[in-house]
């Protein structure tokens, strides 16, 4: 059962608190069980919400056996963020913990620096601020959400359940994620269409990287089955240093890249092309159609057929 964790700090606001509680523990899979196991913590034992007090069953610890944590906002988004909290959300990040935040919750997110040079969105009011204070991130005040694949921020309240919602079809298709709609009295989607997808760049390199070279190399080859061994052996390094320097200059690893590029260039052909599904899988270094569509759908959160028929209109298989 997928394990989701609501962290609840200070001044947390009850209704971005209250959502993904409702959401989650509501949804159920075809055969009746519980789709989630629900967690709320705090970093201390005590959260004074400013209407109510609340006592989280769970700690911190609680993130790390966490696949999903959600963070709602806070009513001050520029208030310091407790040092063990920030350090829990890295390690869960490094750990390959799915993060989300709910308006202002992205300013957490943001303050443990795990949307550097990512797009994001927040609350509308409060996304001049996040863009001041955090420079690094592409605020994007005009969408309800933004899915990066492992991180993910959504604007202000009702877009939380739009996020809520999104992450369900994400984990358990459409059918369970129009179930929960309908308990929520919610539409799976509301309109916007492409305004809730949005393209995944990569993150700029730092002027005068030693991996651009190797990069352009990659974007040229991404049709090719390229392992590990063979991109270090092309920026002449050991399988070690080359996934350091990928994380220290990109924060992810050289084969993660890859296949993000790969979705860019399969978003493009879907875009711009009448190709079919299967051909465009094989053109941008997918081995099957069925890993590209699983991939795709991960990565962008709808699958490259709906993509295509967001994008250009029609329903091309």
């Amino acid at each position: 059962m997928h394990t989701v964790a609501v962290l609840a700090l200070d001044k947390v606001i009850p209704f971005d608190l209250s959502t993904p509680i409702e959401v989650f523990t509501r949804t159920r899979l075809p055969d009746g069980r519980p789709a989630y196991r629900l967690r709320v913590c705090g970093a201390t034992p005590t959260v004074d919400t400013g209407a109510f007090t609340l006592q989280p069953p769970y700690g911190l610890e609680a993130l790390t056996e966490a696949d999903t944590i959600i963070l709602p906002g806070c009513a001050d988004p520029t208030a310091p963020i407790p040092a063990e909290v920030l350090d829990a959300l890295r390690q869960a990040a490094d750990n390959g913990t799915r993060i989300a935040s709910i308006c202002a919750g992205a300013f957490i997110l943001a303050a443990a620096g795990l949307l550097d040079g990512l797009p994001a969105t927040t609350h509308w009011l409060a996304a001049p601020a996040l863009a001041r204070l955090h420079p690094e991130i592409k605020v994007d005040p005009d969408v309800l959400y933004v899915d990066n694949g492992q991180f993910l921020t959504s604007a202000g309240a009702a877009a939380g359940l739009d996020l809520c919602l999104h992450l369900i079809r994400r984990d358990h298709g459409s059918a369970v994620a129009a179930d929960a709609a309908r308990l929520s009295v919610m539409p799976l989607e509301r309109e916007g269409g492409q305004a809730q997808f949005i393209v995944h760049d990569q993150p700029p390199l730092p002027r005068g990287s030693v991996l651009e070279p190797l990069l352009r190399w990659l974007e040229d080859n991404t049709a090719h089955d390229l392992a590990l061994d063979d991109i270090a052996a092309h920026a002449g390094m050991s399988t070690r240093t080359l996934n350091r320097r990928f994380r220290e200059q990109t924060g992810t690893t050289p084969l993660q890249w890859l296949h993000r590029a790969r979705i860019r260039q399969a978003q493009h052909l879907l875009e711009a092309t009448d190709h079919p599904i299967d051909r465009i899988a094989g053109q941008v270094g997918f081995g099957s159609p069925t890993a590209f569509r699983d991939r795709f759908k991960r990565v962008v959160g709808t699958s490259p057929n709906a993509y295509r028929t967001a994008f250009r209109g029609t329903g091309t298989n």
